[in-house]
């Protein structure tokens, strides 16, 4: 370091790779590292899934459900997601019976919430639905993904023809 120059105390906020268009190219939204207890929590998480999620990710490991690419136990704000699929935004939640005693609906209602401000969808999937049926989980997403509108990525491609 030359003679002089400040240190900079703070990292910059990590990216996809070098620099705001990331590894692979393209523009990638910045994600600030949850803390470490965050990050361990989830760590343990993935080693202790439950029967339902254990079936589930089967179906959605290696971009195994329509090349989407999903991630396990992820932490988000506050949260550990028990699925995440970045490219659609999109929240999947394997939910016991539990979720539907006591407190659970609002604590979910306000968790639901929090990512809905955020532009995160959340997708809840009954246990016993999992359980039940094979693909039962994965065809619920398929479900929401053909249901959702497309988002276009760019300019309409150019008219054929002679024009008008």
């Amino acid at each position: 370091m030359a003679l002089g120059a400040a240190r900079n105390p703070d990292p910059p906020p990590r990216c996809g790779g070098g620099g705001p268009e990331g590894r692979r190219g393209r523009a990638q939204e910045i994600v600030l590292r949850p803390p470490l207890e965050r990050r361990l929590t989830a760590q343990r998480f993935r080693r202790e899934l439950t029967l339902p999620e254990v079936l589930l990710w089967q179906e959605l490991k290696g971009r195994r459900l329509n090349g989407l690419q999903f991630r396990r136990q992820h932490p988000v704000g506050p949260y550990i997601l028990d699925f995440y699929c970045q490219t659609l935004r999109l929240a999947v939640e394997v939910d016991g019976e539990q979720h539907a005693l006591d407190e659970h609906p609002a604590r979910d209602a306000k968790r639901d919430a929090w990512f809905a401000q955020r532009g995160i969808d959340t997708l809840r999937i009954a246990a016993r639905d999992i359980l039940e049926s094979t693909g039962g989980g994965s065809g619920r997403i398929l479900e929401y993904v053909r249901a959702r509108p497309l988002r276009p990525s760019g300019p309409p491609p150019p008219q054929r023809g002679g024009g008008s």
